[in-house]
């Protein structure tokens, strides 16, 4: 693979062709943006990659693809990517789903603004794009831990569900032994 990743020395990143299936939406009002990071995606590998101009679409667009990662520009028509945020956040506090606020402000206020709203990421354009994949490898290895996470977490509780009531059935058991 000719990943810019792939020949970087932040081989932590483990297997990158499992980061490379994970899904990333991009939301952003500027087609010129949104075709940027999609080539940028591509040439890295990123092969499940879906990305909207219209941001009245994001909360829908995200329930339907389930990304793994949002890109999402702040500066936009109503709803902005504050607003958006915000909804994506209060819609699932369980899940965390990283959020890469992208923007052109570099005003203090609006990075402190997106990251109290839930940002897990902040980036500023005009974007470097070695920095950019670096931040999405990040984002998107963070979620694929979670995800390994809950999903080991689940696991332990089925069992321990089920051990539970094979110790209760032997209780009962023991209690009235069948004569």
């Amino acid at each position: 693979m000719n990943s810019p990743l792939v020949n970087t020395p932040y081989r932590w990143l483990g297997d990158f062709g499992v980061l490379s299936r994970m899904k990333i939406l991009i939301v952003d009002d500027e087609p010129t943006n949104v075709a940027l990071l999609q080539d940028m995606l591509a040439e890295a590998g990123y092969t499940r990659v879906k990305a909207i101009t219209e941001s009245r679409l994001a909360l829908e667009t995200c329930a339907d693809f389930d990304p793994d990662l949002v890109l999402l520009d702040l500066m936009m028509p109503a709803p902005d990517g504050f607003s958006i945020l915000e909804s994506l956040r209060a819609k699932d506090a369980e899940v965390l789903l990283p959020v890469i606020v992208l923007t052109a402000d570099v005003n203090t206020e609006s990075k402190r603004r997106a990251l109290c709203a839930g940002a897990s990421d902040f980036l500023v354009k005009p974007f470097d794009q070695l920095e950019v994949l670096l931040r999405i490898a990040n984002a998107l290895e963070t979620r694929r831990l979670q995800r390994l996470l809950d999903n080991q977490r689940a696991a332990f509780e089925e069992a321990l569900r089920v051990r539970s009531l094979e110790l209760r059935e032997a209780r009962t058991d023991s209690l009235h032994p069948v004569e």
